[in-house]
Formats: C-alpha cells, sequence, structure tokens
C-alpha cells in the first residue's frame, strides 16, 4: 500500500495568494480585493508565466500546446504508460476570486512539490495543466482549450473566435507568446482529476470540507436577438407597440416561472445580459439582446425546457409583432464521472479521516471535456459565504484548501503506482 503523503499548506496558500494580485483590483460594490483576469489577456498572459515559473523550479518539463494549454510532466519510472493528470485554469470572469480554477491548478504544482519534498517515484508520470479560456468570457466558449483537445471544438474554429473588439483566440495566442507548438490533440492521460472549488452551499450545510463529484449538469447558452420597433413613447398607443425590450423581459419573468414550476425537474436559468443599445428615455427599444443560461441534471427535462421557451418565445413575437434570433453559444449534456476514479477518491479520503458528501456539480469544468478521452472525477473544496463564486467574497479557507489538495495528491499518488 502506498504511504500518505501530506501538501505544505502554507507553501500552497502563498502561492494562492500571490497569484491572486495577478490581475487584482479593488471592487467597490464588495469593497473587498477581487480578481479580473480574462483569458490572453496581459494579466493572464503574466499569471501564465508565474505558473510556468513554479513548475520549472519544480523541476517539470513544461510544454505548450497550440490554442495554449499548458502542461508540466514530472517523468514516471516507465515514461510508455499514460500518464494521471491534474488541472483545472487561471482565468477569472471580470468579477472573479483568487480560488476558482487556480486552486485546480496551483493545488496540482503542490502536489508535484510534495511528491519532490517525500523523494516519492511514480511508476506512471504525473502532469498538472491549466486549460485555455475556461469561463468563456472574453471568446464567448467556456472549456475553450480542454474542448478542443478533448475534440470536441477543432483548433481553426477556436482560433477564429473574437472578443467584443474583433481579437481574435490566435492573434492574441501570439500576442502574449502562447501559441505554442505542441499538438492540441494530447496523449490520452491514464486518469484525470481536477481539484476545484464547491462554488454552491452543499459542503457547507453537510458540515465537511471534501466533495467527492458524481458529474456534471446538462449546460445550455444561447442569445436571443429580438428587433421591434422604435417610435416615440408619448404617441404611439401601447396596442400598437412592437417593443423588444417588452419581449425580453417577459423573456426573463417567463424563466423564473418554469424554474419554480417543478415542471422541469431542477432548472436553473439566468439570463446574465440584458442590452437594449443606446436607449433613450422616450423612445421604444427597437432591439433587444439577452443570453439565456440553463442548467438542469436531466438531458430529457432539459431539452423539455428548451422546447418549451423556444414556443413561448414564439408566441410572444407573435402577439407583439416583433422578430426573433435564436444563436446557439453553447451545449453540453450531462457528464457523469468515472465511478472507479470516485472510488479512489473515496478511499483516499477515508484513509486521511476526511469526511466528505457526494455531489453533481451546478458548474462547468474543464473535467466534463476531458471526461470524453478518459476516465476522470472531480474533488469538491467547500466555499464560505454559502459558496459564493464569480465575485471577490469568494472564498474557501486554507484548512479547505489544505484537506482538499490532500486528497487530490493522494488519490493522484495511488492512481500513477498502478501498473
Amino acid at each position: 500500500m502506498t504511504s500518505t503523503i501530506r501538501i505544505n499548506r502554507e507553501r500552497l496558500w502563498r502561492t494562492l495568494m500571490e497569484l491572486k494580485e495577478i490581475g487584482g483590483y479593488d471592487d467597490e460594490a464588495t469593497g473587498l480585493r477581487g480578481v479580473r483576469r480574462l483569458a490572453l489577456t496581459d494579466a493572464d498572459a503574466e499569471a501564465r508565466r508565474r505558473c510556468v515559473q513554479w513548475m520549472t523550479e519544480a523541476g517539470l518539463d513544461v510544454r505548450v500546446d497550440r490554442i495554449g494549454n499548458v502542461y508540466a510532466t514530472r517523468p514516471g519510472r516507465d515514461r510508455t504508460l499514460p500518464c494521471v493528470l491534474m488541472g483545472s485554469h487561471i482565468d477569472t470572469v471580470a468579477t472573479g476570486g483568487a480560488f476558482d480554477g487556480t486552486l485546480g491548478v496551483l493545488g496540482g504544482i503542490e502536489v508535484m512539490r510534495t511528491l519532490n519534498d517525500a523523494g516519492v517515484e511514480t511508476l506512471r508520470d504525473v502532469e498538472v495543466g491549466f486549460f485555455t479560456e475556461e469561463e468563456g468570457v472574453r471568446f464567448g466558449i467556456d472549456m475553450l482549450g480542454s474542448a478542443v483537445t478533448a475534440g470536441r471544438i477543432p483548433l481553426d474554429q477556436a482560433h477564429k473566435l473574437t472578443d467584443a473588439d474583433g481579437k481574435t483566440v490566435e492573434e492574441e495566442l501570439l500576442r502574449i507568446g502562447f501559441d505554442g507548438d505542441a499538438h492540441e490533440r494530447r496523449p490520452i492521460p491514464y486518469a484525470y482529476i481536477e481539484c476545484h472549488i464547491e462554488q454552491g452551499p452543499l459542503l457547507a450545510d453537510a458540515g465537511v470540507d471534501v466533495g467527492i463529484v458524481e458529474g456534471v449538469q446538462s449546460i445550455s447558452w444561447q442569445r436571443l436577438i429580438v428587433a421591434g420597433e422604435a417610435a416615440h413613447a408619448g404617441t404611439t398607443p401601447i396596442e400598437s407597440r412592437h417593443d423588444a425590450g417588452l419581449v425580453a423581459a417577459a423573456v426573463v419573468v417567463e424563466l423564473r416561472r418554469m424554474c419554480d414550476s417543478g415542471e422541469f425537474g431542477r432548472l436553473r436559468a439566468t439570463v446574465g445580459t440584458f442590452d437594449i443599445g443606446a436607449g433613450q428615455t422616450n423612445v421604444i427599444p427597437h432591439r433587444a439582446t439577452i443570453t439565456v443560461d440553463l442548467r438542469n441534471p436531466d438531458d430529457k427535462l432539459m431539452t423539455a425546457a428548451e422546447q418549451h421557451l423556444a414556443d413561448y418565445v414564439e408566441a410572444l413575437a407573435q402577439a407583439h409583432g416583433v422578430t426573433t434570433t435564436w444563436e446557439r453559444m453553447a451545449k453540453t449534456a450531462v457528464v457523469p464521472f468515472d465511478a472507479a476514479i470516485q472510488d479512489v477518491l473515496a478511499a483516499t479520503a477515508d484513509d486521511l479521516g476526511l469526511p466528505y458528501v457526494r455531489a453533481m456539480s451546478g458548474a462547468g469544468h474543464d473535467a466534463q471535456e476531458i471526461a470524453a478521452i478518459c476516465p476522470t472525477a472531480m474533488v469538491f473544496v467547500a466555499g464560505e459565504h454559502g459558496g459564493i463564486s464569480h465575485t471577490p467574497r469568494e472564498y474557501s479557507n486554507p484548512d479547505a484548501c489544505g484537506n482538499g489538495t490532500d486528497v487530490l495528491a493522494n488519490a493522484v499518488l495511488r492512481l500513477a503506482q498502478q501498473p
């Protein structure tokens, strides 16, 4: 039986706090220090270079692929065997915190340091990596780098994606120096484990620091464009209006009704952007654009919800004399994680004396993409303030981060010793 190792918690916390300052900003809404590190920006480039520095200082062999994913390898005794891979992302949303994604990457680097400190030689290579544009905030497709390496999105398609200023992924990779030469379809790992903050309240409510993730629920992103007719606010009768803003607002209300009804199971719906352009006080909006984010742990109920919404919007458009256009941004089905890897994580937590719960992820993760190519599972780490995330209030305490990373380290070690 493989002996138990323990990561250096103080060292892990120092790296988390150091990386937090790259892209750090003072958030007026919360009065806290937040992180704004959108993919392939200057801040992201600086954070990437810092992580690569830590990887090389740990004696790891670093490579960068053609979508900008970065991997670092600690060689095992048998280089012909597939590796055990850890990873996540270091890009953030515009109002992010220090832990989302970053914990999995820096925790993985800390696992490598711990293996070095303990003088442990593994049978298999162990790798840690971070993937490009997990959040999807800048270029519109989440889990982009992992989706490319798993083969769901072709490299050429990913390279051509543009941000709000018309800059492409390929141009920005070149600009920041992370247009690597390694092939984007990476060698298939033996197993992949991602450590990530929960971003929800389940672990905290259960009073545990660690969660074993059973899978990721279905995610649907769509953009709805409503085209109406501008007209005078004072002279146009209500019954004669073609109000794009009203139609968009009605969709928001209907989405909440759908969630509250229970008709579509545990549906969650969010309109994250609502744009009526350069609106004027006394002019009826002629155009509205909203994004619709749907989540559901049941694929059939997700399909039913999407169909209901499409029918509702069509009827609404006819009633108000507007036209509507749907644009698909992203769609992923429910992704179950590997039962055997989950069992390794559970046994590891038991051996460490760490209570845990099993949970379904409400958020999307790189792990759901990598699950298409190798056995995959995730370790969740509890957060405070109800597990709130995507805000500077995001916080997981040092003990929780340490416990989750201990589970990661020992599960990876077990897998890396398997013939």
